[in-house]
């Protein structure tokens, strides 16, 4: 996939391109339809399937007192793009100089003259420019004019549920990982970087982790987990603690993973770790002891679970 960071980086249109444009926060189960009906459209077309994206996530740059914790950040963002098999993606820098732009002007001078659009796929909601003022009837009457057709996508739903991104926001926090799955089309997963933590992992109980200092915004509720953990190419079974480790009375937010039959030194590298389910809350214990067997428990639990992953 080419990866486009600017618009004054394209040289000249695309062929054919057949866009669709949106923040794709999760690339969530809807937005790979929505992918997969670009790439369609560009085949039967013979042409480019584009996505045009944002950064930073415009609400982010409009209001900055709603502030809410995205889904994958940007690097992420753009793996699980690629491997959906779309074309090319751009990448506009957002900015309020940018969001000023009038619809009409957007749609001439962006989609059709610089990306070449001959076809949009957006949802039944879609609107644009500055004020908002763009929307599908803006769109279809200027497709009519300057050679573009409209694709109106339908909303996806699962179960009682539309697939969005605030919808899996929720189930994430609140730990139902699960059913963030189902929207998702994977687990939820959280990257970062081993750390030195207190070593009490080891020392005290019995079962070393892997301390993360995180990258993401968004972090699964407190509690404990059983993950698969991805590090030097590999994937290996996990169980994770999330929380304030009540237990030791320190106070100090962390997110620990022990690795399942595991013995090698992971500290500086980045980890991926993939939530697959939650297995109890996090809970005070009367000391070392009683934690250690608790997670004697947990590990396996989460070796069950994880038996066919």
């Amino acid at each position: 996939m080419e990866v486009i960071r600017d618009l004054r980086d394209i040289s000249k249109p695309f062929k054919n391109a057949v866009v669709t444009i949106g923040n794709f926060d999760g690339v969530h189960v809807g937005h790979q339809i929505l992918f997969r009906q670009v790439m369609e459209k560009a085949e039967s077309l013979g042409g480019t399937s584009v996505v045009m994206t944002f950064e930073p996530h415009p609400i982010r740059v409009l209001n900055c007192k709603k502030h809410f914790p995205l889904i994958t950040l940007y690097e992420q963002k753009v793996e699980l793009i690629g491997a959906t098999g779309i074309d090319a993606l751009v990448c506009v820098p957002f900015t309020r100089e940018f969001a000023a732009t009038p619809a009409r002007t957007f749609v001439k001078d962006v989609l059709c003259d610089k990306i070449g659009m001959k076809s949009v796929v957006v949802g039944p909601d879609y609107s644009f420019g500055k004020q908002r003022e763009g929307n599908i009837s803006l769109l279809k009457e200027m497709g009519s004019t300057h050679g573009f057709e409209v694709t109106i996508a339908v909303w996806v739903e699962q179960g009682p549920r539309r697939i969005s991104s605030t919808e899996i926001r929720n189930l994430v926090r609140e730990g139902k990982v699960e059913e963030a799955e189902k929207l998702l089309g994977r687990h939820y997963q959280v990257r970062g970087t081993v750390i030195r933590g207190k070593d009490r992992g080891a020392r005290l109980l019995g079962f070393p982790t892997a301390n993360l200092t995180l990258y993401d915004e968004l972090c699964p509720k407190g509690g404990v987990y059983a993950v698969t953990v991805q590090c030097n190419e590999s994937t290996l079974k996990g169980v994770a603690n999330i929380g304030y480790s009540p237990t030791f009375d320190n106070g100090e937010f962390s997110i620990e993973v022990h690795i399942l039959d595991f013995d090698q030194d992971l500290y500086d590298q980045p980890i991926r770790v993939n939530f697959v389910t939650r297995l109890r809350g996090e809970k005070k214990f009367p000391g070392p002891d009683a934690l250690a067997a608790q997670i004697s428990k947990d590990v396996e639990k989460a070796r069950e679970i994880l038996s066919g992953k």
